[in-house]
């Protein structure tokens, strides 16, 4: 019998836009991720990175699923998060760019901060920060 497969990490995330300039406003200017170079597909789209994770999007076509969700209006639907040295200040900086809180900075019980925006598609993303040690 062969050994079970051993997941390492989340290698990317794949989403459907129907803007890319406001999607790379959206993750590149506000939240700081680095835009990197993807293959020459024969379609559109943009690649995130995002720690070790990548964000690939592909731009809504007749060749791909529809773009965005439906947005969602608080934190318990389908969502990815990223986590952040400091969620209050990545609050102000989401403030800056007038993007709108589906859900505050709070403190979960274990003590990690988190808030949930919805990115230009409806995408509802969590930026989220550890607890820190006294």
């Amino acid at each position: 019998m062969t050994s079970p497969i051993r997941v390492k990490s989340l290698d990317h995330v794949t989403i459907v836009v129907k803007d890319l300039k406001a999607t790379r406003r959206f993750y590149v200017e506000a939240l700081g991720m680095d835009e990197v170079p993807r293959p020459n597909f024969s379609f559109s789209g943009q690649w995130f990175q995002a720690g070790a994770t990548l964000i690939h999007t592909i731009l809504e076509f007749e060749g791909s699923g529809r773009a965005g969700a439906a947005a969602c209006a608080n934190s318990r639907g389908h969502h990815f998060a990223f986590l952040v040295d400091d969620c209050h200040a990545a609050a102000q900086r989401i403030a800056a760019f007038q993007i709108p809180f589906v859900s505050p900075p709070k403190q979960r019980p274990d003590g990690a901060t988190q808030l949930f925006i919805n990115d230009p598609d409806g995408h509802l993303v969590e930026l989220c920060s550890l607890p820190t040690s006294n």
